[in-house]
């Protein structure tokens, strides 16, 4: 009986959990639909900006462009293209993941990607870095292509004040492939979590109802 209350309190602290993650998901898929905000420079937290349309205008800082690997389109890896952008409103710099382009001939370099220079403006979605890999080795960068993607990283190799969001551009740059996405706030985990305590007591009831019919018998 112990075992059964223990996992029907689990269950239902998972159930609470995803109703927490449904609130949040509402509040992300509403932050898209509203009016695009300016970026200007530093920000105490990501939260605030987490799924928000945003707009930057400033000079892409071409030396620093880095390439994430291990990115999947349609079946075919590739690379996400990711500049930092100077913000002409302060001199801080953002992240702009510029859209995906498929690994080529030169693998595992990267292909060639032309940054544009001049003044440009950039419309996007103000996002956290891609889905982490496990490094299995101190040496996750090679010269520009990266396994992973840290702005924390990014920071102390490039020694540039960058905000700590990631922009997805709305428009890819000539020959590469916009990249898109929604947020999910891990509502479908928490569910499975739920269903996975639910039937453990479910599974224990039975048992001790079966064991205790068999004794009375």
């Amino acid at each position: 009986m112990a075992f059964i209350a223990l996992t029907l309190y689990l269950g239902r602290w998972q159930v609470d959990r995803g109703e927490e993650k449904a609130r949040a998901q509402a509040l992300l898929e509403a932050r898209m639909h509203e009016s695009p905000l300016r970026l200007t420079g530093a920000v105490r937290s990501p939260d605030a900006l987490m799924y928000r349309r945003v707009q930057a205008s400033g000079e892409w800082i071409g030396e620093r462009q880095l390439f994430v690997d291990n990115q999947v389109h349609e079946g075919q890896a590739g690379f996400f293209v990711v500049t930092p952008l100077r913000l002409d409103a302060s001199g801080d710099a953002v992240l702009v993941n510029r859209g995906w382009i498929a690994r080529d001939a030169s693998y595992p370099n990267a292909p060639a990607v032309a940054v544009p220079g001049g003044r440009v403006e950039v419309n996007g979605l103000a996002t956290r870095p891609p889905a982490r890999y496990i490094e299995l080795s101190a040496e996750t960068i090679t010269g520009n292509v990266w396994q992973n993607l840290s702005i924390e990283r990014f920071r102390e190799r490039s020694g540039l004040p960058v905000l700590p969001v990631v922009v997805l551009q709305d428009l890819a740059a000539p020959g590469l492939v916009a990249v898109r996405e929604t947020p999910d706030a891990g509502i479908a985990k928490h569910q499975e979590y739920a269903l996975t305590w639910f039937s453990l007591a479910a599974t224990a009831l039975v048992l001790w109802i079966s064991l205790n019919l068999r004794r009375l018998r």
